[in-house]
């Protein structure tokens, strides 16, 4: 089955990217989706872009399901080549050479702590993705972001900045939320 639904979910995001970027690709959405049911139930998925050398191109997703996972993830995988802000959008003449890689995230769960040092105790370096929510402030990582931010105070420093926050933020004890994944990336 994982073989399948790697190839279903990598298949959906790689022709969703093509029809936004105004590429030929062929996609029966409706005998996808007869053949895979799986893909009608609620879900949350976040779609990456990296470029040769693993470097990041888009990423856009959902932390809560709010709509069925084909859905989100061809809206993720469009957003994610056509609408990250931190990229311009993606041509047809990358499309070739993007990696997609598709996320499917568990329902994320209030972690409670009373320190930096309880937070980091209970936080697993690698398995857990982390939402940090602060007021107005918000920021997710996936868990593969540890790879490349692989401390705990490297890995919260730079998700307090991306939340808009100081790199110190954990002294004001945030709410913190863990999820995990389902990764699935084209070879």
């Amino acid at each position: 089955m994982d073989n399948i639904k790697k190839k279903t979910l990598l298949t959906l995001a790689r022709a969703s990217i093509a029809e936004a970027v105004g590429v030929e690709y062929s996609l029966d959405t409706k005998t996808l989706l007869e053949e895979n049911p799986w893909l009608e139930e609620q879900g949350a998925s976040f779609v990456t872009l990296t470029t040769s050398g693993d470097r990041l191109r888009g990423c856009i997703g959902s932390i809560i399901a709010h709509r069925k996972l084909y859905e989100d993830i061809i809206h993720n995988a469009k957003s994610a080549a056509m609408d990250d802000p931190r990229f311009p959008s993606l041509t047809q003449k990358e499309f070739d050479g993007i990696t997609v890689e598709v996320s499917i995230l568990s329902e994320p769960e209030p972690l409670e702590y009373d320190s930096i040092e309880e937070l980091k105790s209970k936080i697993r370096v690698g398995i857990d993705g982390v939402v940090l929510k602060y007021g107005v402030y918000q920021a997710t990582f996936l868990p593969q972001v540890w790879d490349q931010l692989p401390t705990f105070e490297l890995f919260f420093s730079h998700l307090c900045q991306k939340a808009g926050m100081e790199a110190d933020c954990l002294g004001r004890i945030p709410e913190i939320l863990t999820y995990q994944v389902e990764e699935y990336k084209e070879d």
